[in-house]
């Protein structure tokens, strides 16, 4: 049975209930320039709903460099090789709750963390002989960042994270919590499930991984981040990201409304910090090695056919699917994840209050007379 971080939280929250014994949860550095093609683009193509798709904005697609061997990156993002991903469009921003609420009220969709956790799946992974908890405990709710009042170890992420019964895309932070003032901000608390759906309901669908980096990094190759080489340039602040101690109260202000920071070369808005984005790939930490060996330029990548993490003890191959772009919750002292080269698994039916999405849709490229 494989064991989603949704269903471990649960579980973890159920053995504390019962008494029960449970637990674990737990480039190259000569900054290359892009081709003239991608480097010496126009301003950026926004599409206006009649001759082409509304807000969002076209990539030309072409060749680049894919993965990163700068200091900062992890052996899931090496070695570096050569990537060739088509023309697509891509919303401008990520998904709003105001756009995920349409959705809803066309459809009637109910998310993940709007569904109870099923206790047959869940008392596979307790002791033998633990007994059904109440129904107050399995209940619908989701994962939601908690910041500790003072600094702790970085390698128990439960000292930070919290399985908060209510929590789900209306009410991110729990019952308490609300969008009503929060329309403009990308919608979270949605699993990969959830996001098909959507896509679905929008005629749209997921970028690859590949298609996701190729448009993050804005037409620029081998720069450390979509914006270049420096964290905070002249000291302005690029991305929504961690300031300060991590995960001490205080440095961090939590989500921000889309666009609140400056949009990359190819004119997207917040393709690091704010909110993790879903794509469509398996996540395989060995990936990149697997496309790098076969020595050719990758055209068009799907991404592999299943799931490989040695990071994960319990089941290595526990299907997950990639995640990009980082949030409000990495730091220089934990996550780094604000670079385009950044990657890492997540269960699909997991949600929290950190990921988000955007969609892209590949239609035939605008013409002279396209906005």
């Amino acid at each position: 049975m494989n064991v989603s971080l949704r269903q471990v939280s649960v579980v973890a929250l159920v053995s504390l209930t019962l008494g029960a014994a449970a637990g674990y949860f737990i480039e190259t550095k000569s900054r290359t320039r892009a081709p003239a093609s991608a480097q010496e683009h126009s301003s950026p193509i926004v599409g206006d709903g009649v001759r082409a798709p509304a807000d969002m904005v076209w990539i030309p697609g072409g060749d680049f460099v894919m993965g990163s061997n700068d200091s900062l990156a992890r052996p899931n993002e090496q070695p570096v090789h050569r990537v060739h991903v088509d023309g697509f469009w891509m919303d401008r921003h990520q998904v709003t709750n105001a756009e995920f609420e349409k959705f809803i009220a066309a459809t009637g969709y109910m998310t993940t963390a709007e569904r109870a956790p099923n206790w047959e799946e869940l008392k596979q992974q307790l002791p033998p002989g633990t007994p059904q908890p109440s129904a107050d405990v399995l209940v619908p709710g989701s994962l939601v960042f908690t910041p500790t009042d003072q600094p702790v170890a970085l390698d128990d992420w439960t000292a930070w994270w919290r399985w908060v019964p209510g929590a789900n895309w209306r009410h991110p932070e729990g019952p308490q919590s609300d969008i009503s003032d929060k329309q403009d901000y990308p919608v979270v608390q949605v699993s990969f499930e959830d996001v098909l759906a959507y896509a679905k309901w929008a005629h749209k669908r997921l970028p690859t991984e590949a298609e996701w980096e190729f448009a993050a990094r804005g037409g620029l190759q081998g720069k450390r981040y979509v914006w270049g080489d420096e964290l905070k340039p002249s000291g302005k602040s690029m991305a929504n990201v961690w300031e300060g101690t991590f995960p001490v109260a205080g440095g961090v202000h939590g989500l921000v409304k889309v666009a609140s920071y400056p949009a990359n070369g190819y004119g997207l808005f917040d393709m690091t910090g704010n909110a993790w984005h879903w794509t469509a790939d398996w996540y395989r930490a060995d990936a990149f090695r697997l496309a790098a060996a076969t020595g050719a330029t990758s055209k068009n990548p799907a991404g592999p056919a299943d799931s490989y993490d040695p990071e994960d003890a319990l089941n290595p191959h526990m299907p997950k699917r990639v995640i990009r772009g980082g949030s409000f919750l990495c730091s220089r002292d934990y996550c780094t994840s604000y670079r385009p080269s950044a990657r890492r698994g997540e269960s699909p039916d997991t949600s929290t209050s950190h990921i988000g999405f955007r969609l892209v849709k590949a239609t035939t490229p605008p013409s002279p007379e396209s906005p």
